[in-house]
């Protein structure tokens, strides 16, 4: 069942393209397509957690099937990617709330530092898929904690 991985790992580097498009667009002060941009990235980033989650859900997560002297390196990245995902995510919400609020001087403060976070959520996200489904085969499909322990 890798077509679900594929597929919320396309979502996730689609919305970092679109997220340095909509860079591109709003210091060119072209406000209205910086705005319906980065409003597609964040419609992205929300069709990678929906199918990322109904997957853990309905059938697990995908444990590391490469060689164990590189499984230890593995998990910490893998637990580094959770966390700047997670702090990418939270900024995200943050930094929509508050353009759709009209804080634009919030906005412009932390709308770069946002995207910054999430260009290495997304290229770990894509690293992460990489060393799960592409240089190694992948482990068995288990339960978040175990595969992400590697139990």
């Amino acid at each position: 069942m890798h077509i679900l991985p594929t597929i919320s790992t396309f979502f996730i580097a689609l919305s970092a393209i679109l997220v340095a498009i909509g860079w591109i667009l709003i210091v060119k002060n072209k406000r209205k397509e910086h705005k319906a941009v980065m409003i597609s990235a964040a419609v992205s980033a929300l069709l990678f957690f929906i199918i990322y989650v109904s997957r853990t859900v309905f059938i697990g997560n995908t444990s590391f099937g490469g060689p164990e002297n590189i499984q230890t390196y593995f998990t910490i990245f893998l637990i580094f990617h959770i966390i700047l995902a997670t702090v990418g995510a939270v900024f995200g919400i943050v930094t929509l709330i508050l353009a759709f609020k009209r804080n634009i001087k919030k906005h412009r403060k932390i709308g770069p530092v946002t995207s910054i976070i999430w260009f290495f959520s997304a290229v770990t996200g894509i690293l992460v898929y990489i060393f799960l489904y592409v240089l190694y085969d992948p482990g068995e499909t288990t339960s978040m904690i175990k595969a992400i322990l590697g139990l």
